[in-house]
């Protein structure tokens, strides 16, 4: 493996802010809806689009288990529309993104969600790709959708080794 690592840390809404936003629970505000029979938490996290014609789309994904510690090779950003991922099983999964360095990823920076946690990416924001580990994982997925180039990939000379938190 590669002589470049990084290790996993746990996600949180401060360390990952550069990045885009964390979807969670924890410090949302519930609003009652549906006589006082549900508890809606809003606007979580924004998912930018731009360009004539987007809009926004939402998927199921079902993602196989990368091995780890990870083989880092890839990342990609969407400069018309961000993303977000949230989880449908009770299953923690890794992120992984790099600053932008004058339009090339900087350093990876990789977290480990908590059950339950999801992510929404920033516009333009490098990452890795949808990484759950130790079992096949479900994604709903908030994407865009509509006419131009979304999707920009770098593959690093050397890849970078990921590893999980000790």
């Amino acid at each position: 493996m590669s002589g470049r690592s990084v290790t996993a840390q746990a996600l949180t809404r401060e360390a990952f802010a550069p990045f885009g936003s964390v979807i969670d629970w924890e410090g949302a505000t519930a609003r009652p809806m549906n006589a006082g029979m549900a508890r809606r938490f809003h606007d979580l996290a924004r998912i930018d689009v731009a360009g004539e014609g987007a809009h926004v789309v939402i998927g199921l994904v079902e993602a196989e288990p990368y091995p780890m510690p990870l083989a880092l090779s890839l990342v990609e950003r969407h400069p018309l529309g961000a993303q977000a991922f949230l989880p449908l099983n009770d299953a923690p999964f890794l992120v992984v993104v790099c600053p932008d360095e004058g339009g090339r990823p900087g350093r990876p920076h990789a977290f480990v969600t908590a059950p339950g946690q999801g992510v929404a990416y920033a516009l333009n924001t490098w990452h890795g790709v949808l990484t759950p580990f130790g079992a096949p994982q479900a994604f709903a997925v908030v994407d865009r959708g509509g006419p131009g180039v979304n999707l920009e990939e770098f593959v690093f000379d050397e890849p970078w080794t990921v590893a999980l938190p000790g």
